[in-house]
């Protein structure tokens, strides 16, 4: 999976551009939007910064280098990160259910995937093509996905006086989740890795959108009422967002 997932929608950046702080030269994608104030952002795709249409380069680039000790910190945080795994079907393979590091077993037989002494195991007649085990592999993890999360997102509704939102899955690349106008919410299957209290954040926060369409005050208000660590939880999953596993031959 290329780049980071995030709750956010994309931007389209300017050319890069860069800046000297001492003897580091960092590179940084640069986006004008709406936003009355400047932005910046970290994570395994390097910095981001995103500023007010009308805000004079001279002004982002004093703002940047008051920040400088903190960009450099965060990028060597993010530097120091593994590499996402890469899943190709084979038995032995590791990969996070919940949170929690899972092997994966390949036997020869009638095609089915379970849970068995905490490993995964996936039966085809085909056990020697990792495509195919993929396949199953992920068909299935889809599944769990959805049976976890569309109870949560039953739950925190009922916490709005709302009534359970329609669930589907996303396939995105760059988002966690979204909710839509008419009121149902779509949320990333890859959440099926994620520790469940990370993957209640990414829930609560689509549905706070069910009340707030916006990231206005009210919208972060209303989610400090829903999710009160949302800040903490927020942090953690950029780091877990960019160590997700990635599948040969899926999207």
């Amino acid at each position: 999976m290329r780049g980071q997932l995030s709750l956010f929608d994309d931007i389209t950046p300017e050319p890069g551009r860069t800046l000297r702080f001492g003897e580091r030269v960092v590179a940084f994608r640069f986006a004008r939007t709406r936003r009355r104030t400047i932005g910046i952002g970290i994570d395994a795709t390097g910095l981001s910064v995103r500023a007010p249409r009308n805000a004079p380069w001279r002004e982002i680039e004093s703002f940047l280098y008051e920040k400088q000790r903190w960009i450099l910190a965060k990028l060597e945080e993010w530097g120091a990160m593994p590499r996402p795994s890469v899943i190709r079907g084979a038995t032995g393979e590791r990969l996070p259910l919940f949170g929690e590091s899972t092997a994966l077993e390949v036997r020869a037989g009638r095609s089915s995937v379970g849970r068995e002494a905490g490993r995964i195991v996936v039966t085809t007649r085909q056990p020697l093509r990792g495509a195919v085990v993929v396949r199953l592999l992920t068909g299935w993890l889809k599944q769990q996905a959805l049976a976890a999360l569309t109870p949560r997102a039953a739950h925190y509704a009922a916490r709005l006086e709302l009534a359970a939102p329609p669930v589907a899955l996303s396939h995105a690349r760059t988002q966690w989740g979204v909710c839509t106008e008419g009121g149902s919410i779509r949320l990333n299957w890859r959440l099926v890795h994620l520790e469940p209290e990370l993957a209640d954040y990414v829930v609560a926060h689509e549905v706070a959108h069910l009340r707030e369409l916006n990231h206005s005050k009210r919208f972060w208000n209303l989610l400090e009422k829903l999710y009160p660590e949302w800040r903490e939880a927020r942090e953690r999953l950029e780091f877990a967002g960019a160590a997700l596993p990635q599948y040969r031959g899926t999207r």
